[in-house]
């Protein structure tokens, strides 16, 4: 027997992924901490596999926890199943508890064995996949991957019949459309951590092909003789885009990176279109510029963090969001929001997401523990920045996830950034007796010694417009002022920003150089 376990990502960013993965599985693992109970992360992953019908099997991991609380974590989760929707059926779960790092599990908490078998019995009493090895061939393409020496790769389960290397078979878009003959030159399946390749793989399996140079997710390959396409897959649309460019700065390349180039650029984004589909590019008026569509910041981000990985260089615009007109409306995306946090922030966050029109869907009963949930419908421009807004008014302590909403009519209009920025008034290196003298003008990004060139944004100005600073001053040395007295200014600490940070901060007409 071969059970195939497949990880899924917690970020409604990459929704349709989640969607695709949980349409090839039959039974799905719920991992839920034994002291911490549900996050609201683990909202979006289930109410996608509730919808699709899945027996969920929850297992409570790190009962070894000395503040570990398995009935409260059990009687949230079933709260949780109920608000979901899930059915009677599903919301009489099987439960294993388990301690991973001491490789312990058991059906009781207080009783855990020294092995993993009770809950590997627990998966192999999920249901086993429908699949007859005598229909005729359906395979739908679920997620797509490229190889550098065989090409474009396609990844699905096969949900009739068989798949033999070599032998010509079918491949449709859906039922209605055409059937055009394509040949598999390769076939994997799953073995361990890695990929096996066989010569034939029959129902139930998942697979991985090569030698099919089109297709689309969706896509299915079926029998030329008896050909039975599946509904096509509605792949996730994007709901905002950023502008990537060359970086034009004063210190551009001096970062030691490679790949500086528009046609670098263009090359990588047309190599990420092969597997990630919910992106999209478009060229506009710059030569040097490409407009990068994508399902949501942190998607954007990703890609952006891995060519910086890769030694590109380049120059990111803010981000928009797509909006769209239907029968006269301006409509745009909305994001369901859930957050929770210590009892004491709730008004200031509810304050923060009603100015960016945000409507209140739900708001919890505190916990004991003095923790509140707290649910909103908010635009999906209004959370451009909220993120580091609401770090800052909970102490870091809230916990905040957001899931598409759906297209709704225009919100309005919302204030923009309150602050100006400190920038910086000549090219040079900041010096800690400059950044002494100003820093009660706001706080600072640039730390000393660190170079910067004329207009570059060293800080956030504490009042609405910006200003213009030197941060790049030496002392004078004469017989009154010594070099050495310089240890003793002090400087405040500089902000740190990620790159998500960094480009929900920038507006129209500034940019994040990534090096």
């Amino acid at each position: 027997m071969q059970v195939n376990i497949v990880d899924t990502p917690g970020h409604a960013d990459f929704g349709g992924e989640v969607e695709r993965v949980l349409g090839m599985v039959d039974g799905v693992l719920l991992v839920v901490d034994a002291q911490e109970g549900p996050k609201p992360q683990t909202r979006f992953v289930l109410k996608k596999a509730l919808e699709l019908g899945h027996k969920i099997l929850v297992i409570v991991n790190k009962v070894d926890k000395p503040a570990s609380r398995p009935e409260y974590v059990i009687d949230k989760t079933f709260d949780l199943f109920c608000e979901l929707g899930a059915t009677d059926e599903q919301t009489d779960f099987n439960i294993v508890y388990a301690s991973a790092i001491n490789r312990q599990a058991g059906v009781e908490a207080d009783q855990l064995t020294n092995s993993m078998t009770p809950m590997l019995d627990a998966i192999l009493e999920l249901p086993k996949p429908v699949a007859s090895v005598t229909e005729p061939l359906q395979l739908q393409i679920s997620n797509v991957g490229v190889d550098s020496f065989i090409g474009r790769l396609g990844v699905g389960r096969i949900k009739s019949g068989v798949l033999t290397k070599g032998q010509p078979v079918g491949i449709s878009s859906g039922p209605g459309t055409p059937v055009k003959q394509v040949k598999p030159s390769e076939i994997f399946v799953y073995d361990g951590m890695g990929r096996a390749s066989v010569d034939t793989a029959s129902a139930g399996d998942i697979v991985v092909f090569a030698g099919i140079p089109e297709f689309d997710i969706g896509n299915t390959l079926v029998d030329q003789s008896d050909p039975r396409p599946l509904d096509p897959i509605a792949v996730e649309q994007p709901t905002m885009s950023i502008t990537l460019g060359v970086n034009k700065s004063p210190f551009a390349g001096r970062s030691g990176a490679k790949l500086l180039t528009s046609r670098n650029i263009r090359d990588r984004l047309a190599k990420e279109l092969e597997v990630n589909v919910a992106l999209k590019v478009e060229e506009t008026g710059d030569a040097d510029t490409v407009q990068v569509f994508g399902r949501g910041l942190l998607h954007l981000t990703v890609l952006i963090e891995t060519m910086r990985r890769e030694g590109f260089e380049v120059m990111v615009g803010p981000p928009q969001v797509i909006e769209k007109e239907e029968n006269g409306e301006k409509l745009e995306p909305f994001e369901t929001v859930d957050i929770e946090l210590p009892e004491e922030y709730a008004g200031s966050v509810v304050n923060l997401l009603s100015e960016r029109k945000g409507a209140m869907l739900e708001m919890g009963a505190p916990s004991p523990e003095g923790m509140q949930s707290i649910q909103y419908e908010v635009p999906t421009r209004g959370m451009v920045g909220v993120k580091s807004k609401m770090l800052s008014a909970t102490r870091g302590l809230a916990v905040m996830t957001t899931t598409f909403a759906g297209y709704k009519p225009y919100a309005g209009d919302f204030g923009g950034r309150n602050k100006g920025n400190l920038l910086s008034f000549e090219q040079g290196t900041a010096t800690p007796f400059a950044i002494t003298k100003v820093q009660d003008r706001g706080s600072f990004f640039t730390t000393p010694g660190e170079e910067v060139y004329e207009d570059q944004i060293v800080g956030i100005h504490a009042k609405a417009q910006d200003l213009k600073v030197n941060i790049c001053k030496a002392k004078q040395l004469t017989n009154m002022r010594s070099a050495g007295a310089d240890e003793k200014s002090t400087c405040t600490p500089a902000l740190q920003l990620t790159l998500e940070d960094a480009v929900e901060y920038v507006e129209a007409g500034e940019f994040v150089e990534v090096t």
